[in-house]
């Protein structure tokens, strides 16, 4: 007797209802639009302090950014159990306080900022003061080799801007003076007090550079040098002028970034998110309060959020990989290998992963080709491909580095307990079925790979997927329904063609 598909039935019926209030409400309530269209860019910056506290008061004193030049911030959130907040405002600078009565062992800090870009704002900033005990005297070594870069920077300068770009460049170009000089004190430093010396207002400044889904990104120093009410900003290490168009001034005034009392061992990570967000959301973000019925990503901290903004394009993958297998027929090797591929592509670069992912895989089959002949254990024989694979990919990031392909050296994000996986499975293929099968299980490997990267790389899924979660209810509905298929694919069809009179 066959199954009633009744139950089948009420649960994608259930799944589709679910998802489709869900994202329904997720528009309607919070004005997400339906297609990335017009909005506000908002890049969610979250700082994450960790340091070892000895059992006694505690007090965490961090400087965080303002409104300035390009960025507008409009939100702070803090996450700290159990300890005091303050922020203080104090002129030209913010920072926030965190303080606690007694705290033992290992402790950790949040702080988020949301930053608008506003490319018309222009705040101005005060130049610093001349600090008279950075001025050189002359009579040590290090500073006759200091003031003797300066004074050949400034023959090639004309106004203070030239002259900090020319002292960079004798940096670069007289490397044994600058070896020497960074035995005292650091490149950036020694440019403000040269500056200083020759009376120009220069300062250091510590900046984040923007990029969307990094974790643990670190702060750099940039040198700000100013001309009157106008300042420049400078690369210390290159001379590059300006500042690029996702470069945030964190720390701008100074000060220590991070100052603690009662701790030690500290650290400071970045993670960041850009978002499109809609006009009258960056209304709502100034609000701290949650919504539950607000399911979102954007309730969860920034670092757990650029990850989970890739994994919520798996399930689109995967109902890729279902439609090839089950309508239009294609084998591949793995179930869902080709997903993996494509998250693969993502991370590096479509041709770059096309090139590894082959290389490996072929290289990777010649060795276990021969592995095959010492007639070794299973465990010994995948632990062997799985180190071969590891050993492939670092001679490869090797050569590209030496090469100067820097692009090339992100194939190191390729799963490699999958890839020796695969490797295995195509050997035991080719033993049993031969080399046309598994060209055949391969290829269709890479076409449905090669479909989700395009699936998931498409702006408009990955604007749906990240910010309307209730997608994935109807994802697995619809994933459900394909399953419940029996009838002919699509590559099946053509033993039929004789009926049509084609050949």
């Amino acid at each position: 007797m066959k199954p009633s598909r009744t139950p089948l039935f009420a649960i994608v019926g259930l799944l589709l209802l679910v998802g489709s209030s869900m994202t329904w409400y997720r528009h309607q309530a919070f004005d997400v639009p339906w297609m990335p269209g017009e909005k506000r860019q908002v890049w969610s910056i979250e700082a994450k302090l960790e340091f070892i506290a000895r059992g006694e008061p505690v007090k965490v004193s961090f400087a965080i950014p303002d409104t300035q030049n390009g960025f507008e911030r409009i939100a702070d959130h803090t996450a700290s159990p159990g300890y005091g907040l303050a922020f203080i405002d104090t002129p030209g600078e913010r920072r926030a306080e965190w303080s606690i009565r007694s705290a033992r062992g290992k402790q950790t800090l949040y702080y988020r900022v949301d930053m608008q870009v506003e490319t018309g704002l222009n705040i101005p900033q005060a130049p610093p003061e001349l600090v008279e005990n950075r001025k050189l005297m002359g009579s040590g070594p290090m500073d006759t080799s200091a003031l003797q870069l300066l004074e050949n920077a400034l023959e090639r300068s004309a106004d203070h801007f030239t002259l900090a770009r020319e002292l960079i460049k004798a940096f670069n170009s007289q490397q044994q003076s600058a070896d020497f000089l960074a035995q005292k004190q650091t490149r950036s430093r020694w440019l403000v007090q040269l500056l200083n010396q020759a009376e120009v207002p220069a300062r250091e400044v510590l900046m984040l550079n923007l990029e969307d889904g990094r974790r643990r990104q670190p702060l750099v120093t940039y040198l700000q040098v100013f001309d009157g009410e106008e300042f420049q900003l400078f690369n210390p290490q290159t001379g590059k002028q300006g500042r690029g168009k996702n470069q945030m001034m964190w720390e701008y005034h100074s000060g220590a970034l991070l100052d603690i009392i009662g701790g030690a061992k500290s650290n400071v990570w970045f993670s960041i998110i850009d978002q499109e967000v809609p006009a009258s959301q960056v209304l709502e973000l100034e609000r701290q309060e949650d919504s539950l019925l607000d399911f979102s990503i954007h309730s969860l901290p920034v670092e757990e959020q650029t990850m989970f903004k890739g994994i919520l394009l798996i399930p689109v993958g995967v109902l890729v990989v279902v439609f090839m297998r089950v309508l239009v027929g294609l084998r591949t090797s793995g179930t869902f290998m080709p997903v993996l591929i494509a998250m693969s592509f993502i991370q590096t670069s479509l041709w770059i992963g096309l090139i590894g992912f082959v290389l490996i895989v072929g290289i990777g089959l010649l060795i276990r080709g021969y592995l095959s002949y010492l007639n070794l254990l299973l465990v010994a024989r995948i632990s062997a491909v799985i180190m071969t694979v590891i050993g492939i990919i670092a001679v490869f990031s090797v050569l590209a580095y030496q090469l100067g392909l820097s692009e090339a050296l992100k194939i190191t994000f390729f799963p490699m307990i999958i890839l020796s996986w695969t490797i295995e499975r195509m050997s035991i293929l080719w033993e049993e079925e031969g080399a046309k099968e598994v060209f055949i299980q391969s290829g269709g490997s890479l076409i449905v790979a090669l479909v989700a990267y395009m699936v998931m790389t498409n702006d408009l899924i990955r604007h749906l997927t990240f910010n309307f979660i209730g997608l994935q209810a109807i994802f697995m509905a619809l994933a459900i329904l394909l399953g419940s298929y029996t009838g002919y694919r699509l590559l099946e069809l053509r033993r039929f063609r004789f009926f049509t009179g084609s050949r």
